[in-house]
Order: structure tokens, then sequence, then C-alpha cells
């Protein structure tokens, strides 16, 4: 629910900042980083793919700046080459008799909530809080770089070091998020309650409360169907997502008529 929470607060500014694909392409390497970490055997993946995400994370925003390699570019890049990398690890360097399992787990997380460890519902926990102070305490300032870096920079607002501080963030969250909802679901957490809020919300502040409730609502809801049915709970938080987002769209719809 932590991690909804996170994901939704930064998820309207990433929306608007068009860095939707940013967590896709950090999700991809943060499942390369877990394999190698996985050939380690260490007590702890965090240790090997929170620093490799975050480094990559900075490389996509300087990247993403240079004018012959483009963001998107820049993203699809590290994406399939991050994918492609880890699962060749996997396959040639794992000790597990399941590959396939395990690659279906990283990819699209636990199959239960119950799965997840105490040191990693701890960690979520702590970091999750910290993203949340970091947002409150400098929102005013994240949301003049949100929609005009140059008035921000005008301010005396570092835009350069707000915007690397919001893609180092936004690793944190995936890596935090990886667990339980899978590389490849990350991004819905972060897309879907920003997009939903967005289509009955004009005001950031108001996008960015509403998102966090959907988000809330949607981690809860999903959770809890996962358990009565038994379904995948990443999967399951993202179907919630979906239907979310579908009915914002029907009553945008009927309210612009």
């Amino acid at each position: 629910v932590l991690i909804a929470l996170c994901s939704s607060l930064f998820g309207v500014t990433l929306v608007l900042k068009r860095y939707s694909f940013i967590g896709d392409g950090l999700s991809h390497v943060a499942f390369g980083a877990m394999s190698v970490a996985t050939i380690f055997n260490l007590v702890s993946d965090t240790m090997i793919i929170m620093p490799v995400t975050v480094v990559a994370a900075i490389l996509l925003l300087r990247t993403g700046q240079n004018t012959k390699i483009k963001g998107d570019a820049a993203i699809a890049m590290l994406s399939v080459s991050a994918l492609a990398i880890g699962y060749l690890v996997l396959n040639i360097f794992s000790t597990s008799a399941n590959i396939t399992g395990d690659v279906c787990s990283t990819l699209f997380g636990s199959t239960s909530i119950l799965t997840l460890t105490k040191s990693e519902v701890i960690m979520c926990s702590v970091f999750s809080v910290l993203v949340v102070i970091f947002f409150v305490l400098f929102y005013n300032r994240i949301f003049a770089v949100t929609f005009d870096e140059t008035f921000a920079k005008a301010t005396g607002t570092s835009a350069d070091l707000y915007n690397l501080l919001i893609a180092v963030i936004t690793a944190i969250i995936i890596v935090l998020a990886m667990n339980l909802v899978g590389s490849l679901l990350i991004s819905a957490l972060i897309i879907f309650p920003a997009l939903a809020s967005m289509r009955i919300f004009n005001n950031f502040k108001s996008a960015v409360i509403s998102s966090a409730v959907i988000s809330v609502f949607c981690a809860v809801t999903g959770i809890l169907l996962s358990i009565l049915f038994s379904t995948p709970v990443g999967s399951t938080i993202v179907a919630v997502n979906i239907v979310i987002f579908l009915i914002s769209t029907i009553i945008e719809k009927l309210f612009s008529r």
C-alpha cells in the first residue's frame, strides 16, 4: 500500500514531464541487476539492484538530453539490453532447478503477498515513508519543475537537480515494488492512477491527491481479491487499476457533454 502511495505521488509528475516510460526502462534494468545478484547468492539482492537501478536512472536522464540519442531511444535500448542480458545470465549461471519459475516470479511478481520476507516489508516501509516525506517537503519545487523549468530556474530552483532526484526516487520505488508486482508490471502503478485522476481533475494538487487515493484503493482491493481468488497479487492490482482507469474515462466522457 505504501509503495502504491509513493508511485502515485510521482506518477502525475512523470506523466506530465513525459517520463512515463522511464519506469518501464528502469524496471528492466532492475531485472537484469537481480539476475546478476541471484548468481552471487547475496543475502540481500537489493545491495546490487538499488545502486545499479539508480545509476541507470541518472544515465537515462543524461542520455535523454543528448541530441544524438533521444530519451525514448535511450530507454528502449537500455530496456531490451537489460532484459536480454538478465535472462541470458540466469540461463547460463543459475543454479536453480526452476529457472522458468524464477524468471516468471521476477517479471510478474509474487503469487502471494505472504511470500514477502520481514526484511523486505521493513525496507519497503522505511523507504516509502522517506519518499512521501520528500514529496511533501518539496512539493512546491516539484510543481514548479513539472510545469515550467525555465520559471523554476529563474526563481533560483535547480531544475536539473530536481529532475535528477525525481529519476532517482522513481528508481527506488521500482526496486521496492519489484518483488511484489514484478518488473514488467511496475509501470502500471505509476501510470494508471495518474492518468485516471487526470481524466477527472485539471488541477495539479487535486490530481496528485486523487491519484494517491486511487492507487491506495486499487492496491488494497487488489490484495484482497488476490487472497480471495488465489490470483497473483501484482497482476490483480494492475487489473483493478485498469478498471478504475476505464471508469474514470467514462466519467470524463459523461461530464464533458
